[in-house]
């Protein structure tokens, strides 16, 4: 196992070099949101109802300090608002604005072309089996961690 965990951890590597080069040069074609933001931007646009910063923090694994950060950038690029939460005068509901939402399909549409030629030669079902892969592993490395409250402690 000690020679397949350094295997593994030599193809994690270069996923990750792939997931920063991907990244990169979607900033360079596409800046409609800044790096690194668009995974914090989808979140927001997933949550049924307008959110707050702490539920952004606490789904995305990331310091509150980290999240607030980003969401002032997300803000200041026009992608999300702020509003006074009408229950507590003191917190913000944030919400997708409509440059957002541009920006977002803009984003995963272009990511879905990238991955498109990236898998052009797998069959369906290899890109269903690396899903199904990569889905139960992130589980299981959250399970590792021992769902560690503060995921980015772990980075």
């Amino acid at each position: 196992m000690e020679t397949a965990g350094r295997e593994l951890g030599a193809r994690l590597s270069e996923l990750v070099r792939s997931v920063r080069l991907i990244r990169r040069r979607r900033a360079d074609v596409r800046p409609g949101v800044p790096v690194g933001l668009a995974g914090l931007l989808l979140q927001i646009e997933k949550h049924p109802d307008d959110c707050h910063a702490r539920e952004l923090a606490a789904r995305s694994g990331l310091d509150p300090s980290t999240v607030s950060r980003a969401v002032a950038t997300l803000v200041s690029h026009g992608l999300v608002e702020r509003r006074v939460d009408p229950a507590d005068k003191r917190a913000s509901l944030l919400t997708v604005t409509p440059a957002g939402q541009a920006a977002l399909t803009d984003t995963y549409d272009w990511y879905g072309r990238i991955l498109a030629t990236a898998l052009a030669d797998w069959t369906p079902a290899e890109v269903a089996a690396l899903a199904t892969a990569l889905g139960r592993f992130t589980r299981d490395i959250e399970t590792a961690l021992g769902h560690h409250d503060n995921l980015e402690a772990a980075r």
